[in-house]
């Protein structure tokens, strides 16, 4: 992911949680943010609940690449911030591909026909 596609400030994690609309499964939750770019950014977000340092960055790597994969699938202009439940650091990347493709389909942001 390209540096100016990450939410990496906590000020911008702040006003998608508080303005953004929210979507959640048993693996994530997601906070949809319309933005006024003409790309998708994107943040995730782990709390140390979900395990130690590995499993946590596991589960981070996982979100990221599916997300990448799949990222030519929705339409452009959002702030997007994947939340890791618990279950999460038990799920493998098809069952967090699936969560994603699911979650994004019910906010709206996936193309028609895709």
């Amino acid at each position: 992911m390209k540096k100016e596609e990450r939410i990496r400030k906590n000020r911008h994690f702040r006003l998608i949680y508080n303005r953004g609309k929210s979507y959640s499964d048993d693996i994530l939750v997601v906070y949809v943010f319309k933005n006024r770019s003409n790309m998708n950014r994107v943040g995730i977000s782990v709390s140390k609940k979900i395990g130690k340092s590995v499993v946590r960055n596991r589960v981070k790597r996982l979100i990221k690449e599916a997300f990448r994969i799949n990222k030519d699938k929705f339409k452009v202009g959002h702030d997007i911030v994947f939340v890791a439940r618990g279950k999460a650091a038990k799920s493998n990347f098809y069952d967090i591909e699936g969560s994603i493709l699911n979650l994004l389909k019910k906010a709206g942001i996936s193309k028609e026909g895709v």
